[in-house]
């Protein structure tokens, strides 16, 4: 009896005395961003690889922080397995923080790649997307970044930063971009980024020291897709009136007109409330924004503590946000044909035996959907004063 104690006392320690899969940290190669990019054989693949001798204590030779490969190959997975011959460590892909897609790949479509993306058992799906506009993935991972040492890191925080104070922006994730690709009733977006400056100063070490860097990345605004394949790019303002109606604002900056100048409402609160319906055996769809906003720049001679002037400014703040929405609609429905809003979604839920007869030509549908937009938008607060400077500087 004692024996048989001591055997199944013995067990659970024999069990947890190692983990037989385990590598070590120095086995590993820390992939930060990937980039993929089109070629007429086949694919270019590009990884930005963390310097862990350059990260760890406070001594610095003066190497960068990340180093980048590449490698083509006729598969995405094939190129992937071919910087081996490159890296001296097992490339280890579990703290991606940014997949780029060069723009010839994103119009040629990212099914493929997606594909190889979804069945990688080490990936998280915190990572983010996007497009580089006018450019190939490979120059964009290619730049030095001030403020970050490491670039993936500024991409990753700049989406995040700009999603919740800028909104022509978004941050989207793999699961969220196969959602979109996959459903009939939305189509996919993803913001652009591209390098500004001189591009070919961008690699070096020094670039990322000047105190003005000569080149930089810097996120554009939204690219629109049909499927898996990138059809063409929104302004600011379409941007803007995508992220209104799909109830992306947290956070925003207004310019509205004032005796020829201008006065800048800082949006600090904004819901969207979308309604489908069937009327008449037609899909409509109705759009409720309720926004919020506190002053935050006056160029204009304005009296503030008129409540017929603040008013005034209300119906004003709302008929730009209502142009900005109304605006977007147009572009993607009459340039793009492309439901990157969710409306062909919204009317599935309200009506799904109508969808069934309106899914297959959606496109089509969406061209010619009746939208109706109400926008409700009010000034909370005048900042810490009530009247501009410029009232007596004019004086």
């Amino acid at each position: 009896m004692k024996k048989m104690f001591m055997v199944f006392l013995m067990l659970p320690i024999i069990c947890l005395s190692g983990c037989w899969s385990s590598i070590e940290l120095n086995e590993l190669a820390i992939v930060t961003a990937m980039g993929i990019d089109k070629k007429e054989d086949g694919y270019l693949v590009t990884v930005q690889v963390l310097n862990s001798s350059e990260l760890a204590g406070d001594a610095r030779s003066g190497r960068t922080e990340v180093v980048t490969f590449r490698k083509s190959g006729a598969t995405i997975f094939e190129a992937f397995r071919s910087l081996s011959t490159d890296v001296p460590r097992r490339l280890y892909v579990a703290h991606l923080r940014e997949v780029v897609f060069g723009e010839e790949m994103a119009r040629a479509g990212i099914g493929k790649p997606l594909d190889v993306l979804s069945r990688q058992k080490e990936l998280r799906s915190d990572f983010y997307m996007t497009v580089a506009k006018g450019s190939t993935a490979y120059d964009t991972l290619n730049v030095q970044t001030a403020l970050e040492k490491i670039p993936a890191n500024k991409v990753f925080d700049s989406l995040e930063n700009s999603e919740k104070r800028w909104a022509p922006t978004r941050t989207v994730t793999l699961d969220e971009l196969v959602s979109s690709i996959v459903s009939k009733g939305r189509q996919a977006m993803l913001t652009g980024i591209y390098v500004y400056g001189e591009p070919e100063s961008g690699s070096n070490v020094t670039n990322a020291q000047n105190l003005s860097p000569k080149s930089g990345l810097r996120l554009d605004y939204l690219g629109v897709f049909k499927k898996d394949k990138l059809v063409g790019w929104l302004n600011r303002s379409d941007s803007k009136g995508v992220s209104y109606i799909t109830d992306h604002v947290k956070s925003t900056a207004v310019n509205i007109p004032c005796e020829g100048e201008q006065i800048t409402v800082n949006t600090t609160s904004s819901k969207t409330k979308i309604k489908g319906k069937m009327e008449k055996g037609n899909p409509k769809i109705d759009i409720n924004v309720t926004t919020e906003g506190s002053i935050g720049e006056v160029e204009c001679t304005i009296d503030l503590t008129k409540p017929e002037k603040i008013e005034e400014l209300n119906k004003r703040y709302e008929k730009n946000i209502k142009d900005k929405i109304e605006g977007s609609i147009k572009t993607l429905q009459e340039k793009y044909q492309s439901d990157i809003f969710g409306f062909g979604e919204e009317i599935h839920r309200t009506d799904p035996k109508a969808w069934k007869r309106l899914e297959e030509n959606w496109d089509q549908e969406f061209a010619n959907l009746d939208v109706n937009v109400s926008v409700k938008a009010k000034i909370r607060n005048l900042g810490t004063i009530s009247e501009s400077f410029q009232k007596e500087i004019e004086e």
